[in-house]
C-alpha cells in the first residue's frame, strides 16, 4: 500500500530519472555552496587548499564543519520535497505514509527505543573497556554540538529517508510493480552510499556488511509498516545519540561528544560488525512486529506493489 501511494500522482518513469538528478543537484550543488564558500575564504585567508575531511575538520573546527555539512543534507531534504509536489503533485503525507496522517506516536516510541538501547550498548562497552575511551567532555562546545545536532541531524537522516525508503522506493516500486525489486535496490544504494565514509578505509569492505544491512533493516521498517515513521526514528535516533555520545578520529561523524574511542578500528572483529544486522535489528522487527500486529510478511515484501487503500483501509488490486 505504501509504494502504491504514488499511483496517486504523476508518476511516469522518467518523472523519478528526472526527478532523482533534481534532487542529487540541490542537494550536491547548491547544498555544498555554504560549505565550499568556507573552504574557499579559508584558502584565501591562510593560502592552504583543503582536499580531505581531516583537514577541514582541523580548519574549521569540528561544531562548524559539522553544520556545514549537516546543512546540505537539510538543503537536499527541501529538494525532495519540493521534487515531490511540483514534479509529481504528490502530497508529503502520502510520500511519508500509507495512513491518513503522519503518525508521530511511532516516530517517537522507536525514537526512544533505539537511543536507549544503543545509547546502553556505549555504555557497556565503557564499562568493560575503559581504556579504550577518554573523556571528551567540553561544555561550551558540547552546548553547541547539542544545538546543531538536534536541529540538523533529523533533517539529515530524514533527507536519507525520504530520498531512498520514500522517493526511490516508489519510484522503483512504480516501475516495476513489485515490492522485492524496491526493496533491494534502495538497500544496497544505501549502503553503496556510504563508501566514501572515513570507517570504509579504516574497517575495509566488509563494513558493508553493516551499511547494506541496515538500508535491508529500514526497507522492511518501511514495507511492513506502510510508512517512513519508524524509519525516520531509528535513523535520527541512530545518528543523533552517536554524535552528542561518542566520537572517533576515524569516522564520519568526528563531534565534540562525551566520550571518545580510542580504539584501533582495525582490531573491531566480524562480532561487532554482523551482530547488528543479523541479532540485534531481527530483534527489534520481532518486538516491533508484535507491537503493530504485522502480518502476511511475503506478501508486503514481495508482493505486488498496484494495491490502493479505500476509506475503510482494505486493500484493492
Amino acid at each position: 500500500m505504501y509504494i502504491a501511494q504514488a499511483f496517486k500522482s504523476l508518476h511516469e518513469w522518467w518523472r523519478y530519472l528526472i526527478g532523482f538528478f533534481i534532487i542529487v543537484i540541490v542537494w550536491q550543488s547548491i547544498g555544498m555552496v555554504p560549505l565550499g564558500i568556507a573552504i574557499a575564504l579559508e584558502a584565501m585567508e591562510t593560502g592552504t587548499v583543503l582536499t580531505d575531511i581531516p583537514q577541514m575538520i582541523s580548519v574549521l573546527g569540528n561544531n562548524m564543519f559539522l553544520f556545514l555539512m549537516l546543512l546540505s543534507f537539510a538543503i537536499g531534504l527541501v529538494g525532495v520535497i519540493f521534487t515531490v509536489k511540483l514534479w509529481h503533485k504528490q502530497s508529503f503525507i502520502s510520500l511519508t505514509t500509507a495512513r491518513k496522517k503522519i503518525d508521530w506516536k511511532r516516530f517517537w516510541f522507536i525514537f526512544f527505543l533505539w537511543g536507549i538501547v544503543s545509547s546502553s550498548f556505549v555504555l557497556i562497552d565503557y564499562y568493560f573497556n575503559p581504556q579504550d575511551f577518554e573523556l571528551n567532555f567540553q561544555l561550551g562546545p558540547f552546548l553547541i554540538l547539542c544545538l546543531i545536532a538536534i536541529l540538523l541531524v533529523p533533517l539529515q537522516t530524514s533527507f536519507e529517508e525520504y530520498l531512498f525508503r520514500g522517493y526511490l522506493m516508489q519510484g522503483i516500486g512504480v516501475m516495476a510493480k513489485n515490492k522485492w525489486l524496491p526493496l533491494v535496490i534502495t538497500s544496497v544504494c544505501f549502503g553503496l552510499m556510504h563508501l566514501a565514509n572515513p570507517e570504509v578505509e579504516k574497517l575495509g569492505y566488509v563494513i558493508m556488511v553493516y551499511y547494506i544491512g541496515t538500508g535491508f533493516f529500514l526497507g522492511i521498517l518501511t514495507l511492513m509498516d506502510e510508512g517512513l515513521e519508524l524509519a525516520l526514528g531509528f535513523h535520527a535516533a541512530n545518528n543523533l545519540f552517536a554524535a552528542l555520545l561518542v566520537t572517533a578520529d576515524w569516522t564520519a561523524f568526528q563531534t565534540h561528544s562525551i566520550l571518545k574511542d580510542l580504539s584501533d578500528p582495525s582490531e573491531m572483529g566480524l562480532i561487532e560488525i554482523f551482530i547488528p544486522v543479523f541479532v540485534v535489528f531481527p530483534i527489534l522487527l520481532l518486538v516491533l512486529s508484535k507491537k503493530y500486529k504485522w502480518t502476511h510478511w511475503k506478501y508486503k515484501l514481495t508482493g505486488k506493489a498496484t494495491e490502493l487503500i479505500k476509506e475503510n483501509d482494505n486493500i484493492i488490486e
